[in-house]
């Protein structure tokens, strides 16, 4: 049995050493087994604080294991595209023994020792477990040619991708995106389009200043070009499949993505739904799948789209911040809200639609967590390499 307080006490110890604990950590992984250190990125400085985040969410609800098993059934089938194996496993239980003995020092017993191997042989085991049910089912990625690819606006592309194989992903779930001219760099992007017959995807990337990844699918991707795919997971954006409920849908930049999907699905289906669509930019320059949403909408009589920007608005356009031109647009506390854009835009959606007197908790937004992204109400950035046992968190988004 498996002391909680002890450990979270003593990880509690550790976590206060900031990046040394993990620098440790890496320095005799690799020392070690210098063969891990080709799973992972070249740059490893955004690496630093992963091992320690993943940890904090485990040991955190080491208490109440059955909080933390989705999270780790998650992680378990997300590392099989890193090419984990269940033989990685003991040389990072290795690694993670040394870096806690070696900074908890005096305070290291023998009891806390079995107590994180107890610890560890759970994660281990939910983890390979998760992972060897979904090899049977699906591969850890699919290779995908890109078939289309338009740069739109100020560093943003949409292009689309052929999967090698079919992959079944549902509106409003996300996909983590690796490109051979950025290696072992992933990145999740949900999808902006609903199942289609011949399987393609399409998906909407901003370019961050000093990214890895989106700068290369937006400037240096082509047709052609071959990107390769993870697995689905899923996220806080998936309609519930009993609810018939209105709906109030929030984009920011290409946070449109999944409520693009959502509309699309709803329009490939029999419901009595009505959807209001509210979509910021920056400027009406920015509003770049304005045409196609147009588009929805005159296929759709159920569907509303109100483009809304900071400045220079233009005939159709509302100016102001998009929760704000939704509030006062009408009531929303008998809809379903759906919210996706950054962070900024996210918490300030939140503020703005409980000054309305909505519940923040019954708002859906996608919020990004070591295991991929899931339901919450902050979003954080998306995994970007592994750690096996644990998990990676990036700092590049796709919103």
């Amino acid at each position: 049995m498996v002391d909680a307080h002890r450990l979270q006490s003593s990880f509690g110890r550790v976590a206060g050493f900031g990046d040394e604990f993990p620098l440790y950590f890496y320095s005799h992984l690799f020392l070690s087994h210098p063969e891990a250190r080709a799973m992972f990125p070249a740059a490893m400085a955004a690496q630093r604080d992963r091992i320690v985040g993943a940890l904090l969410e485990v040991v955190g609800n080491v208490h109440q294991v059955d909080e933390v098993v989705p999270f780790l059934q998650q992680l378990g089938r997300d590392h099989r595209k890193y090419g984990v194996t269940a033989e990685h496993y003991p040389m990072v239980g290795a690694s993670l023994h040394a870096a806690l003995e070696h900074f908890l020092a005096d305070e290291w017993t023998d009891e806390l020792a079995v107590d994180w191997a107890a610890a560890f042989g759970i994660i281990v085991d939910v983890m390979v477990r998760a992972a060897e049910e979904a090899e049977r089912v699906s591969p850890p990625w699919y290779d995908a040619e890109v078939v289309d690819h338009e740069v739109r606006g100020p560093g943003v592309a949409v292009f689309t991708v052929a999967p090698d194989r079919r992959v079944d992903v549902r509106p409003g779930e996300s996909i983590s995106l690796q490109s051979p001219m950025v290696p072992r760099i992933w990145r999740y992007y949900s999808p902006a389009n609903a199942p289609r017959a011949d399987g393609t995807l399409e998906f909407h990337v901003r370019a961050v200043d000093g990214g890895w990844l989106s700068p290369a699918l937006v400037h240096s991707t082509g047709k052609g070009d071959v990107v390769r795919l993870g697995a689905p997971v899923g996220g806080g954006l998936t309609l519930d499949p009993g609810s018939s409920g209105d709906l109030l849908l929030l984009a920011g930049g290409t946070g449109l993505a999944p409520l693009r999907a959502l509309v699309e699905h709803l329009g490939q289906v029999h419901h009595q739904r009505v959807a209001y669509l509210f979509f910021e930019a920056r400027s009406a320059a920015e509003l770049y799948d304005l045409a196609a949403l147009d588009r929805l909408r005159e296929q759709h009589r159920w569907l509303s789209v109100v483009p809304v920007v900071a400045q220079g608005a233009g005939p159709g356009v509302a100016v102001g911040e998009v929760a704000e031109v939704a509030v006062a647009h009408r009531n929303w506390n008998d809809h379903e809200i759906y919210v996706c854009g950054s962070d900024g835009m996210v918490a300030r959606s939140l503020r703005t639609l409980t000054g309305a007197g909505i519940d923040p908790e019954s708002v859906r937004v996608e919020t990004y967590t070591y295991g991929g992204p899931r339901a919450g109400r902050e979003p954080v950035a998306p995994p970007e390499a592994p750690v096996p046992g644990g998990t990676a968190q990036g700092s590049e988004m796709h919103r």
